[in-house]
């Protein structure tokens, strides 16, 4: 497998799992992904935010980890990139005020790239204008926003041309085996295993 350069926009208190979660799951399967914030520098830091769901009427926020940036958003170019990952949390609903980050989310569509968001990333989606005609989910609160965008809305992971979207991170495991599948990644399942003992 030839590994994929992938841009993850992210800010301060996105969602913790959202983040860090496929950051290390596309590492770990040969893909180099670029972890940017407007604003901010390589080796900076943002601050995550962990979302549970307890049964409340909505989630509980709690203060998540430090995320150390890997690249300076201002000296990113997308048409270096081969898919975009958008992660949720409190963090598109400001990343969303930013024309670049606009900008960069309009490439990715007109250039049907590969693009993966779930919970409360599709905001930025919808303040970009690319969610026309799509089917796809989003966490169920943002739900009038990417309808009203002009999507047709579901409740279950969903892949569309080249959009995958989740509901939040409960839904990792089908989301990040979605986006792998439109990333063309081959990984052998059947290679044998043989466990070390120390």
């Amino acid at each position: 497998m030839s590994g994929k350069r992938i841009l993850m926009v992210v800010g301060d208190f996105g969602e913790d799992y959202e983040i860090m979660v496929p950051f290390q799951a596309l590492g770990a399967v040969g893909h180099e992904v670029h972890a940017v914030c407007p604003d901010k520098e390589a080796g900076e830091s943002i601050k995550t935010a962990i979302h549970d769901f307890r049964g409340d009427q909505t989630y509980l926020e709690e203060r998540g980890h430090d995320f150390e940036l890997t690249h300076s958003f201002d000296d990113v170019d997308p048409s270096e990139y081969d898919a975009l990952v958008v992660p949720g949390g409190r963090a598109p609903e400001y990343l969303r005020e930013y024309d670049a980050v606009l900008d960069t989310v309009r490439h990715f569509f007109e250039a049907d790239k590969p693009v993966a968001t779930l919970c409360h990333g599709p905001q930025v989606l919808a303040a970009a204008g690319v969610l026309d005609g799509y089917e796809m989910t989003s966490y169920p609160a943002v739900r009038p926003e990417v309808e009203a965008a002009g999507c047709s809305w579901v409740d279950e992971v969903t892949t569309d041309r080249n959009l995958v979207t989740a509901r939040a991170w409960p839904d990792h495991a089908e989301w990040i085996a979605q986006f792998l599948d439109l990333l063309g990644t081959d990984i052998d399942h059947g290679a044998d295993v043989t466990a070390v003992e120390g």
